[in-house]
C-alpha cells in the first residue's frame, strides 16, 4: 500500500503556524492533519514552536526536546504537582511531531513506534521516581515491566500501556505502621495517576495492568518473589507469549532486569513445547470467534484481530520463537519485524514468506496509526461511518475507502494463509482409533493385530502415568494412528512395540513430548526405527524425551562442526548461571549432541569415524566449559596457587580422538608448578591438596548423574603408581616417573596422550623425551607379548562380534602400532591411522601393510562403534545373544557394505590382515 500524500494547500487558518521556509511535505502533512484530524488540529493550534522547530531541525529534534522535559535530572521536578502538567504537555509535543513525520513520509514504522515508545518509557520512569520521591525515596524498589508492543517498542499511535509493577519488600520505602505490600500498592497507585488520570491538560498514556497474576484478586504491585514463585510454577502458555516482549521500561531497572533473567526458563524453553502451538491456537480461535463482527474487510473490520490482522502476525512470529527460541537465543527478539528477520537467518521460516509478512505487518500498523491520529481513539477498527472512513482514507493518501479497502484485502489475505497453514499443522487429522480397536486393526493391521490390541487397551487403561491427563489423552487419541503405523512398518515391529511400551512408561506426566510428535508426524517414524534397533538411545530417550527434539533441526542429519566450533556453541549455550546450572546446560548440551550423532548412524546419514572423531570433538567441548568452571570454584574456596596451572592428558581411544557411545574417558590430572607452594585465598592450602581437590571436583563434575544425566565415566587408573597414587601430581613427578619407574605398558599408552586442559608446551616435551628414548628391540617385543598374553587371561575374547578383545581385533592391531612407535620417533602421534602412515615413511612398515592396516584400523572401529550404539552387550565375554536381522541391516548400511554378510567378510578379511601383521612383526620374530 502506498501511503503517500498528495500535494495540498495549507488552510488560511492554519498558515499563520508554519514557519517560513516550510517544506512541502510538511505543508501536506499539516493541511491533511487539519482538516481530517481534529486531535492534530488541536495539538497544532498551540504548538506553532514545536512546528518550527520540526520545519527547521526535523522531528527526531522535536522528540528529543521533549523528551528531556521529562527526563530532566533538577529534583523540583519530581514534584507531582509540576510533573503531572508537565507530562501532558510533552506527550501532546510528541503526538503531534510523530504524527507529522508519519503523515509526510519522513518516518517509516519502526522510527514511529520507537519514538512513542521511548517517550512512554520516560514517562513511566519521571512517575515512578515523582511517586518516590513524595517519600524521601530514591527510584528504587519498585520497577514496571512492560508488555506488549511498548515491551517490543513498537507501541502504537494511540495505545495504552501493558505493565506489570513489582517491588522488592527489603527495598520498597515505607512509612510507620505500613506493610512493604501496602506501601507498594500506594506508590504504585500514584505513579499510575500521574500517567493515566484525565486533566485539563489531557493524559500522558492509558495503563492496563491486567496482565499481572490473577489481576482480578491481586494488588497492582507484587512482590518480587510471589512474581518468581508464579512464573516459574503456575504460569500459561499465554503468559510466556507476552514474556516474549517484555522489558523493564521503569523504577528500579536492574530489579526488572534481574526478575526476566530469573524466569528466562519459564519463557525460553529448551525443549520444544508443541503444547504451546495449540494452546495459542486456541487462543487465536476464541478471538476470531469473539470479535466474529471484525473479521470480514468492510465497515467494523478490526485491523488488530481479524482474519489476517496484526494479531495473526504477531502469533505467527511468536509461535516459531517460542518453538525455537529456547534453543536459539537470536531468535529472542521482541519486535515482529526483527523477529521475521531472525527467523529467516535461522532457516525457519521462508524469506519470501518472511518478507510478505513483514509488508502486511507494516501497511496494517500504518493504517491502525490513521485510525488512532484521528481523534485518539484507542480503536483498530475501520469506522461504520462512511464520512470516517473517507477521512481515515485521505489520512492514508488514498482519494476513498474503496481504495483503502482494496489495498487491506492484498496485505490481509497472505496472512490469513500463512497463520492458517501454521494452526493447521498444530491439529494434523487422522482417523480416530475406536474404543474397541479390533476391527480397525484388522482392516489396517492384520498381521500385527495380537500385536497391538493389548497395547493399545494397556495404554488407554490409565496405568500409564504420562496418559493420565486429559490434554496427554487428547493428543495421544489424535496420535495413535500414526504410532500404530510406526511400530506395525518397523524393521523388528515385536522389539519396537516392546521399547515403546517401556518408553512411554518412562514418560513424566506432561504432554510436551506427545505434541511434539503430533506437531511433525515424520518423526513417529524415525522414533519407532530408534526404539527398535538403537537400545542406547531408547533409554536416554526415556530418561530425557527432549532429547528429540534436536532431531527437528533443519541439520539434525549434517555433520557436525570442529571441536572449536563445537565449544564456542557449547560455550553459547552455558551463559551465565550458578555452578550447578552451568554444569546441567552442559550435560543436557552433550547428551543432545550425542543423541543426534547415533540417530545418524542409525538413520545411515553418517560415517561412523566421522561420528567417533565427533564424540571426541564434544568431550573436548564439554571439557573446555568444565574446566575453567571447576577452577573459578576452587579459587573462590581458596584462591590461586601462584606459579602453578593445571593440565589434563587424555588417554587411549579418547587420547585417540575417536570415541564410542559407551566409551569412558582416560584421564591423567597433572599440574605445572611446586607443590609446596600455597593458595592465596581466605582458607590457603598447598598446591599438591589444591590440585587434588581440583582433580575430585572435576571427576565428579563429569561423572555424578544429575537429573540432567552424567556426562561420561571417568578412568583415572592410567596415572603414576595407579589406584594407589595420588589423583594429580606435579609435572615434575610425572616425569621423574614416567622416567625411573614406569612399565613398558605405561610407555605404550602414553603414545596416545593428548592434551585436552591446561599448556601443552610443557607436558609435550616431556612426553617425546621419554617416548624418545633407545629401548632394546626384543625387550619390548617380549613386554608386549606378555602384556597382551596378561590381557587374554583377564578379559577372554567374546566370539565373532568382539571386534576389540578378539584375534586380529583393535586391541591387536593398536599392540602393533605402539610396539613400532617406541622405536621410530617421528611416528609419535596419538592419531593412529597418522601413526601407520608415518611408520610406512620412516620404513618401519611395508607401504602395502600399511595400506592394509589403515583398512583394518577404520573398519573395525566402524564395526565398534556402531555395535556399543545397536547391540552394546554383544561380543563381551560370555554373550550368547546375536543380532536381529533389523540391526544387521543397519550396520550393513552404516559401513557402505552391500549386505550385512558382506561386511562379515569385510570384518574376517581385516582380521585376518591384523592378525598376519602381528605375526610377522611381533611372533615370528620372537621365535627367529
Amino acid at each position: 500500500m502506498n501511503f503517500a500524500l498528495p500535494p495540498l494547500a495549507v488552510p488560511a487558518d492554519a498558515e499563520a503556524l508554519l514557519p517560513a521556509g516550510a517544506g512541502p511535505a510538511l505543508q501536506s502533512a499539516l493541511a491533511t492533519a487539519w482538516v481530517h484530524s481534529p486531535f492534530l488540529k488541536g495539538l497544532a493550534r498551540s504548538r506553532a514552536a514545536v512546528l518550527r522547530q520540526f520545519s527547521e531541525a526535523g522531528p527526531a529534534a522535536a522528540i528529543d526536546d521533549a523528551l528531556a522535559m521529562v527526563a530532566t535530572h533538577d529534583p523540583e521536578t519530581h514534584d507531582p504537582e509540576t510533573l503531572a502538567p508537565r507530562l501532558r504537555r510533552a506527550r501532546g509535543d510528541v503526538a503531534l511531531v510523530v504524527a507529522l513525520a508519519d503523515l509526510a513520509g519522513l518516518w517509516p514504522l519502526e522510527t514511529v513506534t520507537a519514538a512513542l515508545s521511548d517517550f512512554a518509557d520516560a514517562a513511566i520512569h519521571a512517575a515512578i521516581a515523582a511517586a518516590l520521591a513524595e517519600r524521601d525515596a530514591p527510584n528504587r524498589g519498585l520497577v514496571a515491566l512492560a508488555l506488549g508492543k511498548l515491551g517490543s517498542r513498537e507501541l502504537n499511535y494511540s495505545s495504552d500501556v501493558d505493565l506489570i509493577l513489582l517491588h522488592d519488600p527489603d527495598r520498597i520505602p515505607r512509612r510507620a505502621h505500613e506493610e512493604p505490600d501496602e506501601a507498594a500498592v500506594r506508590i504504585a497507585r500514584r505513579a499510575v495517576a500521574l500517567l493515566a488520570d484525565q486533566t485539563a491538560d489531557g493524559y500522558v498514556a492509558r495503563v492496563d495492568l491486567r496482565l499481572r497474576p490473577a489481576s482480578e484478586i491481586t494488588p497492582m504491585s507484587l512482590s518480587i518473589g510471589a512474581a518468581e514463585h508464579y512464573y516459574q510454577a503456575e504460569a500459561e502458555t499465554w503468559e510466556r507469549l507476552a514474556f516474549v516482549r517484555a522489558r523493564a521500561v521503569g523504577g528500579d531497572l536492574a530489579l526488572g532486569q534481574g526478575f526476566l533473567e530469573r524466569i528466562r526458563p519459564f519463557v525460553w524453553r529448551r525443549s520444544l513445547d508443541f503444547t504451546a502451538v495449540r494452546d495459542v491456537q486456541s487462543v487465536s480461535l476464541r478471538i476470531r470467534d469473539h470479535f466474529e463482527a471484525g473479521q470480514k474487510l468492510g465497515p467494523g473490520f478490526d485491523l488488530k484481530r481479524g482474519r489476517g490482522g496484526i494479531r495473526e502476525v504477531e502469533f505467527f512470529t511468536q509461535i516459531h520463537q517460542l518453538i525455537w527460541g529456547g534453543r536459539e537465543p537470536a531468535l529472542r527478539c521482541p519486535a515482529t519485524l526483527d523477529a521475521l528477520q531472525a527467523l529467516v537467518a535461522a532457516d525457519r521460516i521462508e524469506a519470501s514468506e518472511a518478507a510478505q509478512l513483514a509488508a502486511s505487518y507494516r501497511a496494517l500498523r500504518t493504517v491502525e496509526h490513521r485510525l488512532q491520529m484521528r481523534r485518539d481513539e484507542q480503536t483498530h477498527m475501520v469506522p461504520k461511518l462512511a464520512a470516517d472512513r473517507a477521512a481515515v482514507a485521505r489520512l492514508c493518501g488514498a482519494p476513498d475507502w474503496p481504495s483503502v479497502q482494496s489495498g487491506l484485502a492484498r496485505v490481509t489475505s497472505p496472512v490469513a494463509a500463512a497463520y492458517d497453514r501454521l494452526i493447521r499443522a498444530a491439529a494434523p487429522e487422522a482417523t480416530p482409533v475406536p474404543a474397541d480397536a479390533t476391527a480397525w486393526l484388522k482392516r489396517r493391521h492384520p498381521r500385527h493385530l495380537k500385536l497391538v490390541a493389548p497395547l493399545i487397551e494397556r495404554w488407554r487403561s490409565g496405568s500409564v502415568r504420562a496418559l493420565r491427563s486429559d490434554p496427554a489423552r487428547a493428543a495421544f487419541e489424535r496420535l495413535l494412528p500414526s504410532i500404530i503405523d510406526g511400530v506395525t512398518t518397523a524393521a523388528e515391529p515385536i522389539r519396537a512395540a516392546a521399547r515403546l511400551d517401556s518408553f512411554f512408561g518412562a514418560l513424566p506426566p506432561a504432554a510436551q513430548f506427545l505434541a511434539l510428535l503430533e506437531a511433525n508426524p515424520r518423526l513417529v517414524g524415525l522414533l519407532a526405527h530408534l526404539l527398535g534397533v538403537a537400545p542406547t538411545l531408547a533409554d536416554a530417550l526415556a530418561r530425557a524425551p527432549a532429547l528429540f527434539d534436536v532431531m527437528l533441526a533443519p541439520d539434525a542429519f549434517a555433520p557436525l562442526p570442529d571441536a572449536a566450533a563445537l565449544s564456542a556453541e557449547l560455550d553459547r549455550f552455558i551463559g551465565s548461571g550458578s555452578f550447578e546450572q552451568r554444569l546441567d546446560r552442559v550435560r543436557r548440551w552433550t547428551s543432545e549432541r550425542r543423541f543426534q550423532l547415533g540417530a545418524q548412524i542409525i538413520e545411515g546419514r553418517a560415517d561412523p569415524l566421522a561420528v567417533a572423531r565427533s564424540l571426541a570433538a564434544i568431550a573436548d567441548a564439554a571439557m573446555d566449559a568444565i574446566v575453567p568452571a571447576v577452577t573459578a570454584e576452587m579459587v573462590a574456596a581458596h584462591g590461586r596457587v601462584p606459579g602453578t596451572a593445571p593440565l589434563v592428558l587424555a588417554m587411549g581411544r579418547y587420547g585417540g580422538g575417536m570415541l564410542t557411545h559407551a566409551s569412558d574417558l582416560d584421564l591423567i590430572y597433572l599440574f605445572k608448578g611446586n607443590s609446596a607452594a600455597v593458595s592465596d585465598g581466605a582458607t590457603p592450602i598447598t598446591a599438591a591438596r589444591w590440585y587434588n581437590r581440583w582433580a575430585q571436583r572435576l571427576t565428579s563434575a563429569l561423572s555424578v548423574p544429575t537429573a540432567e544425566g552424567t556426562l561420561y565415566e571417568v578412568d583415572t587408573r592410567l596415572r603414576p603408581w595407579g589406584a594407589k597414587g595420588m589423583m594429580m601430581v606435579s609435572l615434575e613427578s610425572f616425569a621423574r616417573y614416567q622416567a625411573e619407574e614406569a612399565e613398558p605398558w605405561e610407555h605404550m599408552a602414553l603414545t596416545r596422550a593428548r592434551v585436552v586442559a591446561g599448556d601443552a608446551t610443557a607436558i609435550n616435551a616431556v612426553i617425546a623425551a621419554q617416548l624418545g628414548q633407545p629401548r632394546d628391540p626384543a625387550t619390548l617385543r617380549h613386554a608386549v607379548l606378555a602384556m597382551r598374553a596378561d590381557i587374554a587371561r583377564a578379559k577372554p575374547p567374546g566370539g565373532l562380534y568382539d571386534v576389540k578383545l578378539g584375534p586380529g581385533g583393535l586391541v591387536d592391531l593398536e599392540f602393533i602400532i605402539h610396539f613400532l612407535q617406541l622405536g621410530t620417533p617421528q611416528a609419535l602421534t596419538p592419531d593412529m591411522d597418522t601413526a601407520i602412515a608415518r611408520l610406512a615413511t620412516a620404513g618401519r612398515i611395508e607401504p602395502e601393510r600399511a595400506a592394509e592396516l589403515q583398512h583394518a584400523l577404520a573398519l573395525l572401529t566402524r564395526w565398534l562403534v556402531v555395535l556399543r550404539l545397536v547391540a552394546p552387550g554383544i561380543g563381551r565375554a560370555g554373550s550368547t545373544r546375536g543380532l536381529s536381522p533389523a540391526t544387521e541391516a543397519v550396520i550393513a548400511t552404516a559401513l557402505g557394505a552391500a549386505s550385512f554378510p558382506a561386511a562379515v567378510d569385510a570384518l574376517a578379511l581385516a582380521r585376518s590382515r591384523v592378525r598376519l601383521a602381528w605375526e610377522a612383526l611381533l611372533e615370528r620374530e620372537q621365535g627367529g
